[in-house]
């Protein structure tokens, strides 16, 4: 369950990213370039699949190198919320003949269909357009929600999913978490390089990349590293890139802290933590923060 004690690598990317496929301004050759010269070492495409935008998914296969790796995906809609138009639905792995919005189908249908094809989906940016708590619990068992989307900081200062994901993680839902750009390169707007995931696995394959996403096996930064974390019930020991703060985080107020300048190492006794589970942040001078995905104590020996 511990993805520091499994074998293989980190492998940076970003799960969300537009071109002129749909509304980025950059067409997927150059953003799979900008990305690979970044230093990423994968990006999924993931422009808008929506009858404007003719319900095309962008092909990067061409843009691929042995060290680079593009996957196909999409932003999926579809009509049916309290306080929005559309759902936003991230599903990243979707196959190019993946069928266009069926006449009557709602957003957890639409979810249903992605995830049987075997991709990964995630509930896309919740806070930026009022996802309620039982409209996400309608989607069944997607595999993650974002919890950081670097486009909605500039376009109405909503960028972060935690409040959505801590009520119903304490209600017993296993999500995942995950940091995006969601880049559009709109010049008017800083949207790339500021949230990504750090995926662990022993090859830099779709099918080895898509597996490793859906069980969790991956953590979240916009900046800070988490080089190792080790958890018992007793004890946490995070081992970090230098951090002002670092902390657990549990059910409803329950968390531990410590503080300092250039921590790498912080140590946690649970003796008085009472959650079930735990997840780990770490925030650097500059508010910059990698996040871990959930530890359930009753899944550790």
């Amino acid at each position: 369950m511990n993805p520091f004690h499994k074998a293989g690598r980190f492998w940076r990317g970003n799960l969300h990213t537009h071109t002129t496929v749909s509304d980025g301004k950059l067409d997927p050759e150059h953003v799979c370039q900008f990305y690979q010269a970044a230093g990423y070492d994968f990006i999924a495409l993931t422009d808008h699949f929506h009858p404007y935008f003719q319900w095309r998914l962008a092909d990067g296969r061409p843009y691929q190198t042995d060290d680079f790796l593009v996957l196909t995906g999409a932003e999926l809609h579809a009509p049916g919320l309290e306080f929005s138009d559309l759902w936003h639905l991230l599903a990243v792995g979707l196959p190019f003949d993946f069928a266009p919005l069926g006449e009557h189908e709602d957003g957890p249908q639409l979810a249903k269909r992605a995830l049987d094809t075997g991709a990964f989906v995630a509930i896309a940016h919740p806070e930026f357009y009022h996802l309620s708590e039982g409209e996400a619990r309608s989607l069944g068992d997607v595999h993650a929600i974002e919890i950081f989307n670097g486009t909605s900081i500039d376009h109405n200062d909503k960028p972060y999913g935690w409040a959505l994901f801590d009520v119903l993680t304490a209600r017993g839902h296993r999500y995942s978490a995950c940091a995006t750009d969601d880049a559009h390169f709109d010049p008017e707007r800083n949207d790339a390089l500021l949230g990504w995931v750090m995926v662990k696995s022993e090859q830099l394959t779709s099918d080895a990349i898509l597996t490793a996403l859906k069980a969790g096996d991956y953590y979240s930064s916009t900046g800070a590293e988490i080089y190792d974390l080790q958890v018992s019930r007793e004890k946490i020991t995070v081992h970090c890139s230098p951090a002002e703060r670092v902390f657990v985080t549990g059910i409803s107020y329950q968390a531990l802290a410590v503080s300092g300048n250039g921590i790498r190492t912080a140590e946690f006794d649970l003796a008085k933590f009472k959650s079930p589970y735990a997840r780990i942040t770490v925030r650097d001078h500059l508010g910059r923060r990698a996040w871990s995905n959930v530890f359930w104590f009753e899944s550790i020996g």
